[in-house]
């Protein structure tokens, strides 16, 4: 076990760390990957509706970028899954974690964009346009702080901290 007085760290083999840090991530991926197939379900229902085709160029064009964001999103965070099963047995689990890892950082990029997206499409169908860039500016900084601002701000002082 660790001695949270040293600064050490967990006393576990590369193998041990790298199974933790699997099974961390794939608890990561599980939460934001059913947000991003429930949402891409619902974004790949939108063309069939009878008020697809009332939407003007730019809405559809604002659509269409959603969709392959979307399904970008989606790839990148089922990507962990397909890598993992095609390297698995082969004693490079460190290395599948870290490839692992960047895909899902580059998935949750994805799924903000795709939110993001979402959000300045479903506004200006529902809403004054004036007012959806403040909207969707509040919400993506939200976002932003939710997501990267505070855990870089915990990370840094928590780390400085420890450096003591």
């Amino acid at each position: 076990m660790a001695d949270l007085g040293t600064g050490r760290g967990r006393d576990e083999t590369v193998d041990e760390r790298a199974d933790r840090q699997w099974q961390d991530l794939m608890q990561e991926i599980r939460v934001v990957q059913t947000g991003v197939q429930i949402l891409l379900g619902f974004l790949l229902t939108v063309v069939f509706t009878p008020r697809y085709e009332s939407l003007g160029s730019t809405d559809k064009g604002i659509y269409i970028v959603t969709v392959v964001l979307g399904s970008l999103a989606t790839g990148a965070l089922i990507g962990p899954v397909s890598f993992h099963r095609l390297v698995a047995g082969r004693r490079i689990k460190p290395q599948a974690v870290t490839w692992a890892s960047r895909l899902t950082f580059i998935g949750i990029l994805l799924l903000l964009a795709t939110l993001t997206s979402a959000l300045v499409l479903i506004l200006r169908v529902a809403t004054d346009n004036e007012i959806v860039p403040w909207l969707v500016a509040g919400v993506l900084a939200w976002y932003l702080l939710c997501w990267f601002a505070l855990p870089l701000w915990a990370r840094s002082r928590h780390t400085a901290e420890r450096k003591e």
